[in-house]
């Protein structure tokens, strides 16, 4: 089983909960992508935080000091802008999400609008300035036909101390008990976020694996695209979560410090 992790090319990185959380980098991350630079792997940080945009998360990491260039960070902000820019270029979109999530679509070439201005689309993100009259107007915009997508169905972001932070997901509950209706999710773990990955490494499918700690996003991405997946515990998952999970992963390891002295770091 060693063998065949130690075969792969390119990892696909999950950020809250498998390198950091909060602003606190976890143990061992460091190490891990110095052991991937060195021996000349690629890697990609890929994360379903839509708060932030990927020029954030260069620095954020930077400060941490984990240097990463703008094409090896893929969020689920830009990969919904990626996505909605594909199929209708220049759509009008009332955003629910950051104004780093709003520069992220301004800079993909999409309209943001207010409701009064018809959108095209109605797109919910990881929005830490949400406000009752935003969610409002979003739910108003679904009842009247808007088509509806979100970046990521995550329903809490973890952070340090055990803590966790409502996310994405349960935005979408709070919406979904008001209108009934469900978004297309563009990020993990379905295929828009994979495919826009995809496109930023020479490696093949079967020569990538992602490393993330949830299973319902992370693990269950990697299986759907035929990925090896590999479950990271310092993060949302636990242990005991494996024992009914319909995304068993093929590795588990407390953490990345673990993984890297699984591929022979230590």
């Amino acid at each position: 089983m060693m063998q065949t992790l130690r075969k792969i090319r390119c990892f696909l990185l999950d950020m809250d909960g498998t390198i950091y959380l909060g602003n606190s980098l976890l143990p061992g991350a460091r190490e891990f992508i110095s052991l991937l630079a060195d021996r000349g792997l690629e890697y990609i940080f890929l994360t379903n935080n839509s708060s932030r945009d990927k020029g954030a998360y260069v620095e954020k990491l930077a400060a941490m000091g984990i240097k990463a260039r703008s094409d090896q960070v893929l969020t689920s902000g830009e990969a919904t802008a990626i996505y909605l820019q594909g199929i209708k270029p220049g759509a009008k979109v009332f955003l629910l999400g950051t104004p780093s999530l709003a520069r992220e679509f301004a800079a993909h070439g999409l309209q943001l609008v207010t409701r009064e201005q018809s959108p095209d689309y109605v797109v919910v993100g990881f929005d830490t300035t949400l406000d009752y009259q935003k969610l409002w107007d979003v739910c108003d915009l679904i009842r009247e036909g808007t088509e509806y997508l979100a970046t990521h169905p995550d329903i809490n972001c973890p952070l340090e101390g055990g803590r966790y932070m409502p996310d994405a997901g349960s935005i979408i509950a709070f919406i979904e008990a008001s209108t009934g209706r469900r978004p297309k999710v563009i990020g993990k773990p379905h295929r828009e976020i994979v495919e826009a990955a995809f496109t930023r490494t020479r490696a093949r499918p079967w020569e990538i694996a992602i490393v993330g700690d949830r299973l319902y996003t992370d693990i269950a991405m990697g299986i759907d695209a035929g990925l090896k997946t590999v479950l990271v515990l310092s993060g949302e998952s636990r242990e005991e979560d494996l024992a009914d999970t319909p995304f068993p992963p093929d590795y588990v390891f407390k953490s990345v410090a673990e993984l890297a002295a699984a591929l022979g770091g230590n």
